[in-house]
C-alpha cells in the first residue's frame, strides 16, 4: 500500500469512527501532545520505545485511539479491548483548524456540515484561504506487547489541499 494512502485512510477511518461515538464527550489533544523527544522519541506525556499497554493507557485512554490490527482496517477499539500482544498499529489523530483542535460533532453541527462530507469542507479552497488545517497523529507500532517505534506525523491541508482531496 501507498505511504501516502495510509494517511487519507487513516482520516476516513477517523471519521468513519467518530460518527460512531455520538453522544460521548473525549478530551482534545494539543499540538505540544504530538511532539517527539528527538533522541528518545518519548512522547511529552513520557511514553516511549519499549513501554507496555499500561504505561500506553495511562497516558492516552481517555482520547480517541483507532487501531490497526495485523494490518488491517484501522477502527476504534475500546482502550481495555486493545489487543495489545498482538502485531498492532495504533494512532491518536486530531484536526487543528487555526492551531486548535476541534471537537468533529461540535465542529460540524456548529457549521451545519454532515459528518461525511468533513474532508471535502476542509479541503475546500475557499476554506483554505480563510484557515489553517492541520491533520496530526501518533503513530504506535507494537509487537508481543511492547511499543517498537513511535513517529508523530501530519498533513498540512493548506500546502497541498489537492492531494488530500476526498475521492
Amino acid at each position: 500500500m501507498s505511504k501516502k494512502l495510509i494517511p487519507t485512510l487513516v482520516l476516513i477511518f477517523l471519521l468513519s469512527c467518530l460518527l460512531c461515538a455520538c453522544g460521548e464527550e473525549t478530551p482534545l489533544l494539543t499540538p505540544t501532545d504530538y511532539d517527539l523527544d528527538a533522541e528518545t522519541a518519548q512522547t511529552v506525556r513520557g511514553v516511549k520505545i519499549g513501554d507496555d499497554a499500561e504505561a500506553f493507557l495511562a497516558a492516552y485512554q481517555d482520547f480517541d485511539i483507532l487501531s490497526s490490527i495485523n494490518g488491517g482496517d484501522y477502527r476504534f477499539i475500546p482502550a481495555e479491548e486493545i489487543p495489545f500482544d498482538t502485531s498492532l498499529t495504533t494512532i491518536l489523530p486530531s484536526f487543528f483548524i487555526d492551531g486548535a483542535a476541534i471537537d468533529i460533532d461540535a465542529f460540524c453541527e456548529d457549521g451545519g456540515i454532515e459528518k461525511d462530507g468533513l474532508l471535502a469542507f476542509l479541503t475546500e479552497e475557499a476554506y483554505l484561504t480563510h484557515h489553517t488545517v492541520v491533520y496530526q497523529y501518533l503513530v504506535f507500532e507494537w509487537k508481543d506487547g511492547v511499543i517498537q517505534d513511535i513517529r508523530s506525523e501530519s498533513m498540512d491541508y493548506n500546502k497541498d489541499a489537492s492531494y488530500y482531496e476526498a475521492n
